[in-house]
């Protein structure tokens, strides 16, 4: 581990140094029979958070907490201190004649990054910070690598994702990231118990590959002796609960899919999936707008939100407008008034690549992708994709050439995806039999033929509405993060030495 790895050194003492002191301090701990990796356990009666929030009802009392020592500065025979106990930092004060010389000797050995416990009364310091003048103090644990100095930190951004645990230490807001996370995860929880939701765990090794269209991770089964998927989506199980009668289900877990990373995509990665009996893709539009303004009053405590420097409004009717429409007003290119040459051609002009056997459906969709997505900024629901890339979504009546299916988007990013479902299983069927002459001519995206899920849809899946929303993304407008690696504390990364 080079320097930079592990931090600078404090003072004139090299980090390589630094590390001998340290494990020369631990010897001497263990020699002295005091080895502090031998304690099992600490008793805490209240945490810093709670203290410095209510220090009236604090100020005078014995509390005990414990955490890792943060600064420390040594000033004859009393010192100051600060320890983070995970939940906030506080400052800490020792004297001599408080704690003995034995034990504050032993202090002034400890080194930044040590974990202690320690007991004492808190007060009120005459520059009117809140401390814990200590009674007594353990050591429980020995850091032997010093912790980035104090004034640059961690900043190195590949380094931070590698050593979250550092990242988490030094740069508090860090944390508070994935406490936001918990929070809208257990708020999306709470907000679809409430609508009635039943949540359900499908499996996650898969042997066909359904649900969306992605390369996936193949791993073997010793056993069975067969090759199996990790999940690309858990749709078609969770259709398989409304045939087989839950009314509403929902899922909130991690999908795997071997694509590209950017700071919008992880191969691993988190979504909620749920699914409504009788409903469709206007009632998923509803539930959209609703859960996003619950979380974000919840968890936030306002519906305007401040991305990258732009407002963000969550609240309101968002708007609704079809892929056709935008299309058209983005590029003057009308798909209902066009021939299939003219759409081609128009789509070149663009620079657009168009395959040649892209159908008018596929060209439409690679415009869209292509030309207006990034320019939906304020939150929008775009209606109506072409049935080509939307095997699982039921047609319109009024063009079979589209399906009933949105997507919305906020900051040009896709957040989520949601259908009234295909129920038909003829339908069904055949755009299983179109996916597999995809993949069979070499589009390893394409979906493979679910006989199972067929008979299924045989039985009979009422009118359904289902919706899937990127968990990843949506935190990261919620917490102004400009990469899903700063929302995942531990993103996938490249082996150092590859």
């Amino acid at each position: 581990m080079d320097e930079n790895q592990i931090g600078s050194s404090i003072g004139e003492v090299s980090v390589a140094s630094e590390i001998e002191v340290r494990k020369d301090k631990l010897n001497q701990l263990k020699e002295a029979g005091n080895d502090p990796f031998h304690e099992v356990r600490f008793e805490i009666t209240t945490d810093a958070k709670s203290i410095l929030s209510d220090s009236q009802c604090y100020e005078g009392r014995l509390v005990k907490i414990a955490g890792r020592l943060m600064s420390k500065r040594v000033m004859g025979k009393a010192s100051f201190a600060h320890v983070d106990d995970g939940s906030s930092r506080i400052q800490i004060y020792l004297k001599m004649d408080i704690v003995g010389e034995i034990a504050y000797n032993a202090f002034k050995k400890y080194d930044v990054g040590d974990i202690i416990g320690l007991e004492g009364d808190v007060f009120v310091t005459h520059k009117g910070e809140i401390s814990i003048k200590v009674n007594n103090l353990k050591l429980l644990s020995k850091s032997l690598l010093p912790l980035p100095e104090k004034f640059h930190g961690l900043k190195d951004t590949e380094l931070r994702y590698r050593q979250r645990y550092v990242d988490l230490i030094v740069n508090p807001e860090v944390k508070e990231t994935f406490v936001i996370r918990s929070k809208i995860i257990s708020a999306i929880r709470q907000f679809l118990n409430e609508q009635g939701f039943l949540e359900v765990e499908t499996p996650i090794l898969n042997t066909i590959l359904g649900g969306a269209n992605a390369r996936p991770f193949t791993t073997h089964h010793n056993t069975l002796d067969i090759d199996m998927f990790l999940r690309i989506a858990p749709e078609l199980y969770l259709k398989r609960l409304i045939v087989g009668g839950f009314l509403k289900v929902f899922e909130i877990g991690r999908l795997f899919r071997n694509e590209g990373m950017s700071v919008k995509h992880n191969p691993e990665f988190t979504t909620m999936e749920c699914y409504q009996a009788y409903a469709d893709y206007n009632d998923m539009i509803d539930l959209v707008e609703n859960l996003f303004k619950f979380c974000a009053d919840k968890v936030l405590g306002t519906r305007e939100i401040e991305y990258q420097g732009v407002k963000i409004n969550l609240d309101g009717k968002w708007k609704r407008v079809t892929m056709t429409d935008l299309v058209k007003s983005e590029t003057g290119i009308d798909f209902y008034n066009t021939t299939p040459l003219k759409l081609r051609e128009d789509a070149i002009k663009l620079g657009l690549e168009i395959k040649d056997n892209y159908t008018d459906g596929e060209v439409l969709y690679e415009i869209f992708d292509r030309i207006v997505e990034e320019k939906l900024i304020q939150p929008t629901f775009v209606l109506d994709y072409p049935i080509e890339v939307s095997p699982l979504a039921k047609r319109k009546q009024s063009d079979p050439r589209l399906t009933e299916r949105f997507e919305f988007f906020i900051m040009g990013r896709e957040m989520g995806n949601a259908f009234s479902e295909l129920n038909d299983p003829l339908d069904q069927r055949s755009r299983f039999e179109a996916q597999v002459k995809l993949r069979e001519a070499g589009d390893d995206e394409a979906q493979m033929m679910d006989e199972d899920y067929v008979t299924a849809l045989e039985y009979g899946l009422p009118p359904t509405g289902g919706l899937g929303i990127g968990i990843d993304r949506m935190i990261m407008l919620y917490t102004n993060a400009v990469s899903i690696r700063d929302v995942l504390l531990f993103p996938t990364m490249k082996p150092k030495n590859s």
